[in-house]
């Protein structure tokens, strides 16, 4: 495909001419026939001149350049197919923002129009180009093509190439433009080329693009009636004007995701909730204007069949929540995050409403009207809830956890997250009560929680319990560890990362409870772990270890490797980054016959020399991934006979 030439400045064409005012004083030129004239953005050869005496003319030849744009629009629409309407495309801005105008319904069919256009790209710099390269995301997705366009590569003049390129393949299908350029911002005028050659446009998502305003929503609501998702992040040019355009003419919208879009409010979202029968996912965050009418009306629609439903820093009241309650039926995710003007109240009626029978997955995240009374409330309303997460709600405290507990017999995963005033009673008491069907608990900064006594009366145990995580609960001990392990002996995957304060006796005590093999161990951060642990670890369950990480574990020494090589067969990764291991704990794993490990990390181990290099060569021939970052004794030079030795290994070094 032919390239366009990169030039700076504007679409004027330059005559040539002298920059003598009096031709006469041109002579010392004329006499070796050759005449000076302003640079140009391009060379052409389209004017002669002549020269008699004192007179000076300029003689032009026709030019297509001196058509009106209304002639050019006529021969454009006729031309035979999509390969040469790109090649007209290359020839200036003027012709491609021309071309990009045409609609498809404008275009003169021909039985000897081509069907295949080679794929259209542009370069990294201002100016255009179309060639057959890779360097744009231009990708087969979901059956049709998608374009990302990020930053400086975001311009009006590049969308209008995209929509001209691929016109004759029935355009995109997905369009994402992530920022734009600071000199060349995207604007209405690159909107509208995109609607007028993308008529099968299902996706869009507009994030940080300030000079987009309603004029060009409004075009692609005229021109792609069969947009099916539409995300506006940072928009704030676009107002309930656009969103109305788009409700009105796309009525296949499933999915709409609205941030931080100042001008958006109520008038917009009731429009979306009027029109749009089909929608199915919803998220609103951070829209000062959106408030409880516009919120309601999303729900309130007998034809409502939401499902996924994100409402985050909004100013909206109990009336939304209690609208969800009695008409979200059909939902089955809902995420509420940051309502400060939501109470109790407006909980305690979501749940008590009973609507929400379908809800699979809630997640709440600093709403100060989650409480206890409104948790059992939504225990009990949401009778099929399996998934439940709590970030950041200060008013939840052992009452209301085990009261849920109890309520949500369906709960298969429970998250609690910076929730300080729930202790290690109510967790305790929370494992025995969720029935058989909790899977999965994870707790995160939970301060609250303090070690408890060894003397703790024994309840009925969680055997389905597979997946424990206790990250950054300080107060989380040994005590509480080995209570766990007595009450979950079905334990798989276990994550203590971040117990500063965990002793070996409080991890043997686990490993000798359980029943499985675990699958997943991670210890990070466990100060004061020993080998003992490992050595105990690939012991009683070296023969489903799959994953280890004890980065920070300042005490795992080569006993660890030398235990780790001896038993664990079917380990995948291992990370032993800051440990202290040395060149003949690298050399033992090695040496293992039936290990095939992918994925090693060894990150600021110290005492790893150039001596390990033929231990990870060796190891290298199943490893995907090697971290030798802040191998402080390892050199330059040994890395890089690394890189030529393991071509197939991700190294970082």
């Amino acid at each position: 495909m032919p390239a366009l030439v990169n030039y700076s400045g504007d679409d004027d064409f330059y005559p040539a001419g002298s920059f003598y005012s009096n031709p006469m004083d041109l002579g010392c030129l004329l006499s070796i026939g050759s005449v000076y004239y302003p640079p140009s953005k391009r060379a052409r050869k389209d004017s002669q001149f002549a020269f008699e005496g004192s007179d000076f003319e300029q003689v032009r030849k026709p030019s297509i350049e001196v058509l009106p744009d209304e002639c050019l629009f006529e021969i454009f629409r006729r031309l035979d197919g999509g390969k040469e309407r790109s090649s007209c495309a290359c020839v200036s801005k003027k012709w491609l923002m021309l071309l990009s105008s045409i609609r498809k319904v404008d275009l003169c069919k021909s039985p000897a129009a081509d069907k295949v256009i080679q794929p259209l790209k542009l370069d990294n710099s201002d100016d255009t180009e179309m060639t057959t390269g890779e360097e744009d995301q231009e990708l087969e997705n979901d059956g049709y093509l998608t374009r990302c366009l990020e930053g400086k590569k975001a311009t009006d003049i590049r969308l209008a190439a995209i929509a001209v390129g691929t016109s004759s393949r029935g355009g995109l299908g997905k369009l994402l433009i992530r920022g734009s350029n600071s000199f060349r911002e995207v604007t209405n005028l690159g909107l509208s080329a995109v609607a007028q050659g993308c008529p099968s446009l299902k996706s869009l998502s507009l994030w940080n693009v300030s000079s987009v305003g309603d004029e060009g929503l409004i075009e692609i609501a005229k021109g792609c009636p069969l947009l099916e998702k539409l995300d506006l992040c940072q928009c704030p040019s676009i107002s309930n004007r656009g969103l109305i355009a788009i409700a009105e003419r796309c009525p296949n919208l499933t999915a709409l995701n609205v941030e931080a879009c100042s001008r958006i409010g109520n008038e917009g979202l009731q429009a979306i909730g009027r029109f749009c029968s089909k929608l199915q996912s919803i998220s609103i965050r951070d829209c000062t204007l959106v408030g409880d009418h516009g919120v309601s009306s999303l729900l309130s629609s007998a034809s409502s069949v939401l499902t996924k439903v994100k409402l985050q820093a909004l100013n909206i009241t109990d009336f939304s929540l209690a609208v969800i309650g009695h008409y979200g039926k059909a939902v089955t995710n809902l995420v509420l995050s940051g309502l400060q003007n939501v109470s109790e109240k407006g909980f305690w009626v979501m749940g008590n409403a009973q609507a929400l029978q379908n809800l699979v997955s809630l997640t709440i995240t600093s709403c100060r009207g989650t409480t206890d009374v409104s948790l059992e409330a939504i225990g009990k309303g949401c009778t099929n809830l399996k998934q439940m997460s709590l970030r950041k709600c200060c008013f939840v405290s052992d009452n209301g956890l085990v009261g849920f507990a109890k309520a949500a017999g369906s709960l298969e995963s429970l998250q609690l997250e910076e929730c300080n005033r729930v202790t290690q009673a109510a967790i305790i008491s929370a494992l025995s009560n969720c029935g058989a069907k909790l899977r999965s608990l994870t707790l995160v900064k939970c301060m609250g929680i303090k070690d408890i006594g060894s003397a703790v009366p024994m309840l009925s145990c969680c055997i389905s319990l597979q997946s424990l995580s206790v990250r950054n609960c300080p107060g989380f001990g040994s005590a509480s560890l080995a209570v766990v392990g007595r009450l979950c002996p079905q334990l798989q995957n276990v994550d203590l990362s971040g117990l500063y304060g965990m002793t070996d006796a409080g991890i043997l005590s686990l490993l000798e409870s359980l029943e499985e093999g675990l699958v997943k161990v991670n210890l990070n951060g466990c100060l004061n772990l020993t080998d003992e642990v490992v050595v105990a670890l690939a012991r009683l369950h070296g023969e489903t270890l799959e994953v280890v990480s004890l980065d920070g574990c300042r005490k795992i020494t080569d006993a660890s490797l030398a235990a780790i090589a001896d038993n664990c067969l079917f380990l995948r990764e291992l990370d032993v980054s800051k440990c202290a291991i040395t060149d003949s704990g690298l050399a033992f794993l090695s040496c293992a016959d039936r290990i095939n490990l992918q994925v090693l990390s060894i990150s600021g181990c110290s005492e790893i020399s150039h001596k390990s290099l033929s231990s990870l060569k060796k190891l290298g021939k199943t490893l995907v991934g090697l971290n030798l970052q802040n191998c402080t004794a390892i050199s330059n030079r040994s890395v890089e006979l690394l890189v030529e030795s393991l071509w197939r290994c991700d190294i970082l070094a």
